[in-house]
């Protein structure tokens, strides 16, 4: 477990990792979960920030000339100063601090300060940019040595790396911030004897679903980079081992690779999608037009949980509803005994899956995840006569699944346990993006969250452009319909992997 905040103040240097946020050490993250304040480079992925307790002090250090930008010196007295209060500071860097991070310079000012101070190493950016495009740095039959070079000297004009021994160097080098001066380091590795076919690559982005590589031989890096437009932050691979096998390049194969995908859905439901987004290879465009609000408190609610050991059936309409149920119980310090005899039914295996996460199990899941489908099988599997049926779900949820069971004999209750509103969203860089051509697919995962979206964003900018909407299922896509959106992909399971295995096929 991380450490618990100190009476004597400590600071943190952690490493944050290449850029994708899942890339960071475990011991980095506990840290940020305990952190009063953040202090954090230009670089670091913004999920990151969100494991920070939400009264943490979140302070941006950009280095970059002129208003907005921080010289060292002004970063290491703002460590210190910060750290002087008494909070635990996270100082987040990115890569590996001790790697071309500066992390000497602040590690001696909290030192001269008199304070603790601890460095937690991060995935750097040459191993990771090697590891995401299969080259591989120190391959045994290319490569026994490998070598770290910052490029920012040469940038400046005044370079004080022996070009002679670099150019002569029998391993892998790999160059950090060396776009900017990479025709002056392409000429001078030249001039000093290193082998114009020598094999090279420039890769940007790394880790992420925006990630570009360029390999060439060393003579045509710096025109290679320039037509491809690789822009910092970005690394540079020279030697034997750039020439991988394309086989070995694994990442920008997966079958979303670079492709950026509007997730619609509430905050939470985007953060679980886009994690599965991420996972293959896509960029997951967060554009939350709907916000979960919670009806548990309501004395009605609170009344149905008292009750619920009446009821023979308790069904759960969504995740969603089952998240909210069950914080409820914690907070009154209850728990499943609550249910008493009652059997449960759940809508789908997304929330069959969420209920086991709170150890139980589903007693009715139907094949197809409807309403109409869950209320038609139920009846069908078992004699719903005079049963009492609860049905926990939605505010905003139709009537035909209490009124299949109704007809099946049933005696229903409903609960709304929250409703969606619309969340208002800056829509312009969106439609914008829409416009040109740099959205792939816009999701929808329920009727709300199309009606939310369509108040914001014109449909026909939507129509007609090239990104291609997805449906989660037959009611979201007649929803789409009803509104004139051309629906090009509607899932055949009626969930998220089965609204993401419809976009990979549509990718095939």
């Amino acid at each position: 477990m991380a450490d618990k905040p100190q009476k004597k103040p400590k600071v943190y240097l952690v490493g944050a990792g290449p850029g994708r946020a899942d890339l960071i050490t475990v011991r980095g993250a506990e840290l940020l979960k305990i952190a009063d304040c953040v202090i954090y480079d230009r670089l670091i992925n913004p999920a990151l920030l969100e494991l920070a307790p939400s009264q943490a002090e979140i302070i941006a250090v950009p280095k970059r000339i002129g208003p907005a930008g921080f010289t060292q010196e002004e970063i290491n007295k703002l460590i210190v100063d910060k750290a002087r209060t008494g909070k635990t500071i996270v100082r987040l860097k990115g890569g590996d601090p001790c790697v071309f991070g500066r992390a000497g310079e602040e590690a001696a000012a909290i030192a001269e300060a008199g304070l603790d101070f601890e460095i937690v190493p991060g995935v750097t950016a040459g191993t990771a940019a090697a590891a995401y495009t299969g080259i591989i740095p120190t391959h045994r039959k290319y490569s026994s040595q490998l070598l770290f070079v910052t490029g920012r000297q040469a940038a400046d004009k005044q370079p004080d790396i022996d070009w002679h021994r670099l150019a002569t160097f029998e391993g892998t080098i790999v160059l950090y911030m060396g776009v900017g001066s990479l025709e002056l380091i392409v000429a001078e590795l030249i001039k000093n004897g290193m082998s114009p076919e020598m094999p090279a690559a420039a890769i940007a982005d790394a880790t992420l679903p925006t990630q570009k590589m360029v390999k060439s031989p060393l003579k045509a890096l710096h025109q290679e980079c320039r037509k491809q437009q690789i822009k910092p932050p970005a690394v540079i691979i020279i030697g034997p081992a750039a020439a991988a096998d394309d086989r070995l390049n694994w990442f920008m194969k997966l079958p979303l690779f670079a492709k950026n995908i509007v997730l619609t859905r509430h905050h939470g439901g985007n953060l679980r999608f886009a994690e599965k987004i991420i996972a293959c290879g896509g960029n997951a465009v967060e554009f939350p037009v709907i916000t979960v609000k919670p009806l548990t408190q309501t004395n009605a609610f609170l009344r149905i949980v008292g009750r619920l050991g009446e009821f023979d059936w308790v069904m759960f309409t969504s995740p969603t509803a089952i998240t909210l149920f069950f914080d409820l119980l914690k907070h009154l310090q209850k728990d499943a005994r609550v249910f008493g005899r009652a059997k449960i039914a759940a809508i789908g295996s997304e929330t069959a899956a969420e209920l086991s996460q709170v150890g139980l199990r589903a007693d009715f899941v139907p094949s197809v995840y409807t309403s109409r489908e869950l209320g038609r099988q139920l009846a069908d599997s078992v004699v719903l006569a005079g049963k009492k049926i609860l049905l926990l779900r939605s505010k905003l949820a139709g009537g035909e699944l209490a009124e299949i069971l109704t007809k099946a004999g049933a005696l229903v209750e409903t609960a709304a346990v929250y409703t969606v509103e619309k969340q208002t969203c800056r829509s312009k860089p969106l439609q914008e993006k829409i416009a040109a051509g740099l959205i792939h697919y816009v999701t929808f995962a329920s009727s709300s969250s199309v009606t939310a979206f369509f108040d914001q964003v014109s449909a026909d900018v939507l129509n007609s452009s090239s990104a291609k909407v997805a449906a989660i299922g037959p009611v979201t896509a007649e929803k789409l319909t009803s509104l004139a959106v051309k629906v090009d992909i509607t899932a055949k399971r009626y969930t998220i992997d089965g609204l993401l295995e419809a976009i990979i096929t549509a990718e095939q």
